[in-house]
């Protein structure tokens, strides 16, 4: 199969107790697992776009045939998605940003907590599911965006530096419908480390590598 479900890169116990272990098992196998196989199926009759990755898929959605465009806006959105998502969280992360992150943040937000405050308030105005994000514009700033289903900022232009998935299935085993406890507690498991490999990707214009 050309796309495959990549590996955590912790144990699924690892972000205890900010995300518990059976939401990760099931966000992880059960989830992304069906966006790769749903991905796969939908390029079968499609030879020719099957070597292309995930992320060139959606930048160019028009390209893509009509009978199939659906389906790899959702999956192929899903397989980018997830596959950033679980490299920018770790055990014992959080903290506040350092290095070039904390830069961008203080100098486009103020500070810390207020960038904290607008990018939860996204998070939780985003009707039903979605994602929230910290994206670079083609001129080089930053802004909070947030987009609906599987949707990715690479399909707007703009570059996925992070991301927080508001799902029901993200979160709903451990916090139910508080959404924006959830949020708040995310913080403690970000990988500020990968988060500034990724904006350092995006500040040289060159895509992270996806997981194949």
């Amino acid at each position: 199969m050309a796309h495959q479900l990549p590996d955590l890169p912790y144990d699924y116990a690892a972000l205890e107790p900010v995300i518990d272990a059976q939401t990760m098992k099931l966000h992880h196998d059960m989830h992304h697992g069906a966006y790769v196989k749903n991905l796969n199926a939908a390029l079968e009759k499609y030879p020719n776009l099957q070597s292309k990755s995930a992320e060139d898929l959606i930048r160019d959605l028009n390209a893509v045939p009509e009978d199939i465009r659906g389906a790899v806006r959702n999956n192929g959105g899903g397989q980018v998605n997830h596959s950033m998502f679980w490299k920018i969280m770790k055990p014992k992360g959080g903290g506040d940003p350092s290095g070039p992150i904390a830069d961008v943040i203080t100098k486009t937000f103020g500070n810390f907590k207020d960038f904290q405050t607008k990018f939860n308030e996204a998070g939780v105005k985003q009707f039903g599911s979605g994602w929230v994000w910290l994206a670079g514009k083609p001129g080089g700033e930053v802004q909070i965006v947030s987009t609906p289903n599987q949707d990715n900022p690479i399909s707007q232009g703009l570059f996925p530096i992070f991301g927080n998935d508001v799902w029901e299935h993200a979160y709903y085993l451990k916090y139910n419908n508080r959404r924006p406890e959830y949020l708040a507690a995310w913080w403690n498991v970000v990988n500020w480390d990968e988060i500034n490999q990724r904006l350092k990707a995006f500040q040289s214009q060159r895509e992270p590598a996806l997981a194949r």
